[in-house]
């Protein structure tokens, strides 16, 4: 599998060349030309922020639908902690994992209980590993991936420790084997998940060569169809008890909730993928040697506020707290369970996407090169030139991907200092009243001039369609 395989995508029939996508992209990892985005696989995340945002719905996610079902003999529901949090006055969980069974699965295993797996864990490797705090949590695929490409320094910090779906897909296939008696080929394990990073997981993890999960399914899919499911469920006096994870598990679906459970008081959560950012590269200048663990989700409130669900992460915060309310602490312990499935089998490696040489001298000679550049623009940052800010115009005319004459204001000083020069030559022509080769030059300006009125007028087109001042 393609180490930068992504779950994000791109419809370019959909997409008008507006500029909200390049603005909010994490990693400037989207370029506007020619009136159409594009997204560089190499910088891109799958942080979904450009699904949020996008006004004409050209990004969205890949998944599997719920069809995938009918491929396997036996199949396995992982629910994210989240998906409880996506339904009104929901009392009891049980209620959504018998729903679950219901709308067609053979087994349901909660990815809540895998997280308290994972808590415990964590709690014994920070014990274990003091001289390597802050440790960040490896729970969120895109602030590993962040990491991996932009923050080197911080890569041994990472906790290497499977997150909770994988760990569950690991103990749901492993009972469902055991219980059957099936070959594993036959036995379709399936996420149903809250944000398209875990489908990027799913089908290329880090820290594991292989994923257990067979199918990531989004939320918003299934919602609808398990809504008439927990109704059925709901109207009966009395449905199996199968729950298997308790406060600590369900916390993990919205931000704090993983931290929560370390029971030390010396962490720093925070989600929300600029304010993730701002925490890498505070940690990154040694701000924060006084913690223990660093909580970091890319999606604002946590899991609850993945692309993939329904429900404002706000409310859904408030609906996941007052469920876990008479919950016990945790119903699942390592005890039970075998370390090695939790431990990371391979290592995090430094991709160097953003390197603007194949070596040192390289990549310095050409920082120099774009410093050089955005010297020369105006500073704005206004996205006109269908790159997010002037410093990223000035590094991709350095990667040969854009040029100079992509910049509007570029332009127009041009426009200006080629009339001063026609002025000049006029001058002095009537001086010396004629001459062939200044009228040679005379018109060798006017038809740079003529050329670079023509450019500056589609680049201004371009500007109004994005903005909208030409409507």
């Amino acid at each position: 599998m393609d180490k930068f395989y992504h779950s994000v995508r791109l419809d370019e029939a959909l997409c008008k060349g507006c500029i909200n996508c390049i603005k909010r992209c994490p990693t400037e990892a989207i370029r506007v030309r020619g009136g159409k985005a594009s997204i560089n696989n190499k910088f891109c995340i799958d942080c979904g922020e450009c699904i949020r945002v996008c006004p004409h719905h050209a990004k969205h996610a890949t998944y599997d639908k719920l069809d995938v079902m009918r491929q396997y003999e036996y199949t396995v529901a992982l629910p994210a902690p989240s998906l409880y949090s996506q339904f009104n006055n929901l009392d009891d969980v049980n209620i959504v994992l018998n729903a679950l069974i219901r709308m067609g699965f053979d087994d349901v295993f909660e990815v809540g209980a895998a997280a308290e797996l994972v808590s415990e864990a964590t709690r014994q490797y920070i014990s274990e590993h003091e001289g390597q705090i802050p440790l960040i949590s490896t729970a969120c695929p895109s602030v590993v991936r962040l990491i991996r490409v932009r923050f080197p320094n911080l890569i041994p910090h990472l906790l290497p420790l499977n997150p909770p779906v994988e760990v569950a897909a690991v103990l749901a296939a492993r009972r469902a084997m055991e219980q059957t008696g099936l070959p594993r080929e036959k036995i379709g394990i399936m996420f149903i998940s809250p944000c398209p990073s875990k489908v990027t997981y799913a089908k290329a993890p880090l820290g594991t060569e292989k994923s257990e999960v067979d199918k990531v399914l989004a939320i918003k899919d299934v919602y609808p169809k398990l809504l008439a499911c927990m109704k059925a469920v709901g109207s009966q006096e009395d449905y199996p008890q199968i729950g298997t994870a308790g406060k600590i598990g369900i916390s993990w679906g919205h931000s704090g909730g993983e931290a929560s459970g370390l029971f030390t008081e010396s962490y720093l959560a925070a989600d929300g993928i600029e304010n993730v950012i701002r925490v890498l590269e505070d940690m990154e200048d040694q701000k924060f040697t006084n913690l223990r663990f660093v909580e970091l989700n890319a999606c604002n409130g946590g899991c609850v506020g993945g692309v993939l669900t329904v429900e404002n992460p706000y409310v859904a915060e408030v609906k996941l707290k007052r469920l876990r309310k008479y919950m016990p602490v945790a119903r699942s312990h390592m005890d039970d369970n075998p370390e090695d499935m939790i431990r990371w089998t391979t290592g995090v490696q430094y991709e160097p996407v953003f390197s603007l040489g194949g070596n040192l001298m390289e990549s310095f000679s050409r920082l120099n090169q774009v410093e050089r550049l955005v010297k020369k623009f105006p500073g704005l940052d206004c996205g006109s030139c269908g790159a997010p800010t002037c410093k990223a115009l000035a590094e991709d005319i350095v990667r040969g991907n854009a040029s100079e004459r992509d910049c509007v204001y570029y332009l127009r000083e041009n426009l200006h200092k080629l009339s001063g020069e026609i002025s000049g030559l006029a001058d002095d022509l009537e001086e010396n009243r004629g001459g062939k080769e200044t009228l040679n030059l005379i018109k060798e300006y006017l038809q740079r001039i003529s050329d670079e009125m023509s450019l500056l007028d589609k680049k201004e087109d371009e500007k109004d369609d994005r903005t909208g001042f030409g409507e």
